[in-house]
């Protein structure tokens, strides 16, 4: 073989080698966005999510992690959607059929390809009465870097309960709502996501058509919820754990609140017998931060409100306005008067209980996420007469926040941290505490949940909750100046 053949054979191979190896980038696929999301069981079900760059099947494989030794031979199989979305492509799996009290270890992809993303865990709810979950709200960043600093905050949760049954984050995962910004989400909570049960909802800036006309987002980032309840800006639904029962709201919708999420939350909560009832949404309706005064936030606490007396819920929790703020008991949009109160001391904490209280107790966690928000001075109706514990995390940098709820039968423990943003020491802030008998009591509830039902009422609801939010504000402003 003459110099001038090896040459051009040399020139050849290299161009082969470069185009093959340029090719396999732009090809190379991989898992992503990975989730394991509560359903209506949270002893027998789960929802799962992922997202790849390619089309391809959705494949899931499970097992008990006790028969797991380091491959799936002998998985449970499992098959699911996919759908293109943004120029990527979303994968979700439900699963009804697991046991009870059960870590499973599992991986999504596609069988056929090969293509598996990360071993990942989760562990099913026993049943039983003692248990715990996290909250925290509002991450809301717009950086890897930032994403990197408010996971912080989660890492110090799971470190303080490592137990716990589900974590729940009240809304507003990103900031912009770019492909960037859930991909650095994702990453950077891959400890959570990957190794417990997440409860997702919905934020104004998760996909909301009034923030940058950002729509079917939700729906294509978790895998919670095969009803009719889905909608272009968010989700509402409900599940059981242990002898509690959650309902997740969906906030965006309002304007007001639509009729039929209004009859479901009646329905869900009346025809549920736990002993413990708990609201997990978004918008606060009591706040001390920049939102306590908007619009939408006023026709919220005007509709639901009254709602959440008549259902008797324990507690709610919110987010959105990146401060802290704890209420008393509340009914009526009053606090309650007439409580009963025992000090005991758990685990070398002095705790105030409410003994078998009426009315509700509203949290708002501040925020996981370096974005907070500070007391609003003119926050003196409603928020300030009913708030128990109000403060900002802003102005001295004090850290991100979260909270542990403990349920253990007919008494409920809850307790808030920091995480100090310097030297990630976690502390706490404030306590409280809940008993009352166990059981609880169900009731027939059929009203209509039918998008019909939104749009027969939708014309008097809207006009009445106009009016009621001018009520509020003119209320607001006499007593603002003392009359």
């Amino acid at each position: 073989m003459n110099n001038t053949l090896k040459k051009t054979l040399s020139v050849v191979l290299a161009v082969m080698m470069l185009f093959g190896t340029f090719a396999f980038g732009v090809s190379a696929d991989e898992v992503k966005r990975i989730a394991c999301t509560m359903v209506e069981d949270g002893a027998s079900g789960r929802g799962f999510s992922w997202y790849t760059y390619e089309d391809g099947a959705s494949d899931l494989q499970i097992m008990k992690t006790e028969d797991f030794d380091g491959d799936f031979t002998g998985a449970m199989n499992y098959s699911g959607s996919t759908a293109k979305f943004r120029e990527q492509y979303f994968h979700k799996v439900y699963v009804n059929t697991l046991e009870a009290g059960t870590s499973y270890t599992y991986r999504v992809g596609d069988k056929a390809k090969n293509l598996w993303g990360d071993t990942c865990t989760f562990t099913t709810d026993d049943g039983d009465s003692s248990f715990s979950f996290i909250v925290s709200a509002d991450v809301q960043a717009s950086s890897d870097e930032n994403f990197r600093e408010a996971s912080a905050t989660l890492k110090g949760a799971v470190a303080t309960a490592p137990d716990a049954g589900f974590i729940a984050l009240l809304g507003d995962y990103v900031n912009d709502n770019t492909n960037d910004e859930w991909d650095w989400y994702f990453s950077n909570f891959a400890f959570m996501n990957n190794h417990y049960t997440h409860v997702p909802i919905a934020g104004n800036h998760d996909g909301n058509i009034t923030n940058k006309f950002n729509t079917n987002v939700f729906k294509h980032t978790f895998a919670v919820d095969e009803s009719d309840n889905q909608s272009l800006e968010g989700v509402y639904y409900s599940f059981d754990y242990g002898n509690a029962h959650i309902a997740v709201l969906n906030t965006n919708d309002m304007y007001p609140m639509t009729q039929a999420q209004r009859n479901w939350l009646i329905n869900d909560m009346k025809t549920s017998d736990a002993t413990w009832k708990f609201i997990f949404m978004h918008r606060a309706l009591y706040s001390a931060g920049k939102h306590f005064n908007k619009p939408d936030t006023i026709m919220m606490r005007n509709i639901l409100l009254p709602l959440i007396d008549e259902l008797d819920i324990d507690m709610v929790y919110a987010g959105h306005d990146h401060m802290y703020l704890r209420t008393t008991q509340v009914y009526g949009d009053a606090t309650v008067e007439n409580v009963e109160y025992v000090t005991e001391t758990v685990n070398g904490e002095e705790i105030t209980f409410a003994v078998k209280p009426e009315g509700t107790v509203y949290i708002l966690p501040s925020t996981a996420g370096t974005k907070r928000y500070g007391v609003n001075a003119d926050a003196s109706n409603p928020a300030t007469r009913v708030a128990a514990k109000i403060f900002s995390t802003r102005d001295d940098d004090l850290g991100g926040c979260f909270t542990v709820t403990e349920i253990d039968g007919g008494k409920l423990t809850y307790k808030a941290y920091l995480v100090d943003d310097e030297t990630k020491e976690i502390r706490l802030v404030d306590t409280y505490g809940i008993v009352k008998d166990e059981g609880g009591k169900a009731e027939e509830s059929d009203l209509d949940q039918s998008l019909m039902a939104t749009i027969v009422n939708y014309p008097v609801n809207f006009a009445k909750a106009i009016i009621d939010m001018l009520k509020s504000y003119i209320q607001m402003l006499f007593d603002l100046i003392g009359m």
